[in-house]
């Protein structure tokens, strides 16, 4: 009787022991390095900030440097809060069995577009072979278009631009016609662009729409840490510090919305297989 007491004892001692190594883990939150460490921060670090106070947990904002790093990082199931776009989750989801948790509302959709007086090109097999300007993979907006074509020794070689939607668009139209066409967002197109240079432009190929930008979560937090990330940053204190992060990404948009593992599914085919992927 003496050694069971004792045995169980052990166990309960272990199981706390564990429970608070697991407490004691720094969470780390990332982000594609689109922007430099600093911006980052001050992007992502209310977010964090938030979290702490919210989750009781230490979590962290770790900038990840560059493509490959967050790559590789990724892949080594590093990052424990990662806001990103739908095919980056899906590919969590696929993989590390993470949980995607809320997103940007509205929907990402990118438009292929050509000068409408270019008569060599009106659909997207005439554009196999030759240059168009997007923001370089594994970049969703370039990925999209990708996806079009089934054969992958029959596509358009991507000139990279760096910059955005804007520095994509301004290469397109400069003078040294570089590019055959050129991959822009299609809510950038409709508000951002203007008339006069709308008109001048025939879109061509419309991708299939996709869940906008959001925020999964790894297998190291808990089922009760996901539902806190849903209600604060649907309806409490998550919206305030959310605020910088959709005024960029998200317009007016008055807060994140819950996310469904279901329209997530299957956008790491866009990743997976293909040349520009990974």
């Amino acid at each position: 009787m003496m050694m069971n007491s004792v045995r169980r004892w052990g166990v309960g001692i272990g199981l706390l022991m564990a429970c608070q190594v697991v407490l004691a883990q720094e969470l780390v939150f990332t982000a594609p390095p689109r922007e430099k460490p600093e911006a980052g921060q001050k992007l992502y670090g209310p977010i964090v900030e938030h979290l702490n106070k919210l989750l009781g947990r230490k979590v962290v904002y770790e900038h990840p440097g560059n493509w490959l790093n967050y790559q590789r990082n990724m892949r080594e199931d590093k990052y424990d809060i990662v806001f990103d776009g739908p095919h980056f989750i899906s590919w969590r989801m696929e993989h590390l069995q993470h949980e995607v948790v809320v997103k940007l509302p509205g929907h990402l959709q990118f438009f292929l577009v050509t000068n409408k007086n270019e008569t060599e090109v009106t659909k997207t097999t005439d554009l196999v072979g030759k240059r168009i300007c997007g923001i370089s993979p594994p970049n969703l907006s370039s990925l999209s278009i990708i996806a079009a074509y089934q054969n992958p020794v029959r596509q358009p070689v991507i000139k990279g631009v760096k910059g955005g939607m804007p520095a994509v668009l301004k290469t397109y139209m400069g003078g040294k016609k570089d590019c055959r066409a050129s991959i822009l967002r299609s809510a950038f197109f409709k508000k951002k662009v203007k008339k006069e240079v709308q008109d001048q432009l025939k879109i061509i190929y419309k991708t299939p729409k996709l869940p906008n930008q959001g925020i999964s979560i790894s297998k190291r937090l808990s089922p009760r840490d996901k539902t806190l990330i849903q209600q604060s940053f649907m309806h409490g204190d998550g919206i305030k510090a959310t605020a910088n992060l959709r005024r960029r990404f998200a317009g007016k948009s008055k807060s994140m919305v819950r996310a469904t593992t279901e329209e997530f599914t299957g956008h790491n085919l866009l990743l997976e297989g293909v040349i520009f992927g990974w």
